[in-house]
């Protein structure tokens, strides 16, 4: 009995768990050709009412700046570093600093060199922080594997 008892305290728990888990920016991401060599890559961030994301230009000792490492490849090469549009930048008290951030939604831009008609896909990783006005959820590293279209 005592057993029986101590699983449903833990399946309750578990679950009770799995719903305190916020996750206020969605990513989607898409590639399109730009030249016969040339693809735009497309990382937009969709970003829940009341929360933010920082920009990729954040001063040392505010919060984690939104940052993409692009897999290494022999087929392609990175042109430039990835863009972003203008900020919105304000102080906040948490940092004691005016920090650059994007809120409802943002599409970060890459340029990518392809050295090879057979790249299918790029690869690569995303690390972001989000924020809303009452707290800050820790970091967050994301995969992302993205279709190139021949």
């Amino acid at each position: 009995m005592k057993r029986t008892f101590a699983i449903v305290i833990a399946l309750f728990l578990t679950v009770g768990a799995y719903a305190q888990i916020v996750t206020p920016v969605k990513w989607a991401y898409a590639a399109k050709k730009t030249g016969p060599t040339e693809v735009t890559v497309l990382l937009k961030a969709s970003i829940d009412a009341g929360w933010h994301i920082y920009s990729q230009n954040v001063k040392e000792g505010g919060p984690i700046k939104t940052s993409f490492t692009f897999a290494k490849s022999k087929d392609y090469m990175l042109v430039g570093k990835t863009i972003e549009p203008k900020p919105i930048t304000k102080f906040e008290d948490a940092f004691k600093m005016n920090v650059s951030y994007f809120e409802k939604e943002v599409v970060f831009q890459q340029k990518i060199k392809l050295k090879s008609a057979n790249v299918a896909t790029i690869k690569g990783q995303l690390e972001y922080m989000t924020c809303n006005n009452q707290k800050c959820l820790p970091p967050e590293d994301v995969n992302f594997t993205i279709p190139v279209g021949k």
